[in-house]
């Protein structure tokens, strides 16, 4: 485990932000946050506060001077600030593109003149778009689907030349449906999984969209953890300057997914076992398939995921039935 290093997490207290921060503080690091708290929440950072190797910046990365004060001094970036979710992309493309690649450029360009040893960037498997290749391996991508899933594409091609020509050392984490404890189950854009709980913890039903037969690899928090660590700490020179798919490696239906977090709620409430499921249209521009092949990650990062989907939705759900 990295330690006594000094570490930067933009969108530090986002879901996977705030778990990279808890991590890696302790591990002995000294962690700046950089965040703008539009989807962040202060209550994920509120534990760090008393925390006299924790700091907080409060700004934004569409700003390079909140930029350049957040990297002086930072060893290693883990670039996790942006605006997710392809359907608010597709409602407003302008704010996403200012977000996820004007911001991410400013990271990049104040990362590079302060000279920061590492810059690891949350990537995405939306980049995949319509390629119907399964398993997704790295170097075979289709035609992006969305607004969002051009801005992640961007960013991994940005990341590219500032290697090529600058001489930065740049990882990109293509990350497959993350879960885990701190994602919000509330708001307009949240995730399946969280939205799915919060549903039937409350005896509603929750609408699948589509047959339920579109799958996902889905992919608990601890493995995202896992690959970054990995990422920050790789001293194989062949490992730099890369793509990689952050997953399991297993694929999982939107049916079998709502009968998981049954079973495992049941555990808790025995009457969400008889609570229906709505099935609505599909969603506009949802892929159908999704899963990795994560060879490249085992090979040349040393990648050992220890979370399948049914392992991490027991700990999720634990984790939503105590903060729910």
């Amino acid at each position: 485990m990295i330690s006594d290093k000094t570490i930067l997490v933009t969108g530090g207290a986002g879901f996977i932000g705030s778990n990279l921060v808890e991590t890696l503080l302790g591990a002995g690091n000294r962690v700046i946050c950089l965040d703008n708290f539009s989807t962040g929440k202060r209550e994920n950072v509120q534990p760090f506060l008393t925390d006299s190797r924790f700091r907080l910046i409060e700004g934004d990365i569409r700003n390079i001077e909140d930029c350049r004060k957040a990297v002086d001094g930072v060893e290693y970036v883990l670039h996790e600030a942006a605006l997710g979710s392809v359907p608010r992309s597709i409602k407003d493309p302008v704010t996403t593109n200012e977000v996820n690649i004007s911001g991410f450029l400013n990271m990049l360009v104040a990362a590079h003149d302060k000279g920061v040893k590492r810059f690891v960037y949350a990537a995405s498997s939306s980049t995949y778009g319509d390629s119907k290749h399964l398993p997704k391996v790295e170097d075979v991508i289709g035609r992006p689907l969305s607004p969002y899933a051009v801005t992640k594409y961007v960013n991994e091609l940005y990341a590219d030349v500032f290697a090529r020509t600058y001489g930065m050392e740049c990882i990109g984490l293509r990350y497959f449906n993350v879960f885990g404890r701190r994602q919000d189950p509330n708001g307009a854009y949240a995730a399946v999984i969280p939205l799915f709980v919060k549903k039937l913890i409350a005896h509603e039903s929750p609408v699948i969209n589509g047959d339920g037969e579109y799958s996902r690899d889905f992919t608990y928090i601890d493995n995202v953890i896992q690959m970054n660590l990995l990422a920050i700490q790789t001293e194989n020179p062949e490992a730099v300057n890369h793509v990689y798919n952050t997953a399991f490696g297993e694929r999982t239906t939107l049916n079998q997914l709502v009968g998981y977090l049954k079973e495992y709620l049941a555990i808790f409430d025995a009457e969400i076992r008889n609570v229906e499921v709505i099935h609505g249209p599909y969603r506009q521009g949802d892929i159908p398939h999704s899963l990795a092949n994560i060879d490249k990650a085992k090979t040349l990062l040393g990648y050992h995921p220890q979370y399948n989907i049914r392992a991490g939705l027991k700990e999720a759900v634990k984790w939503y039935w105590k903060h729910l």
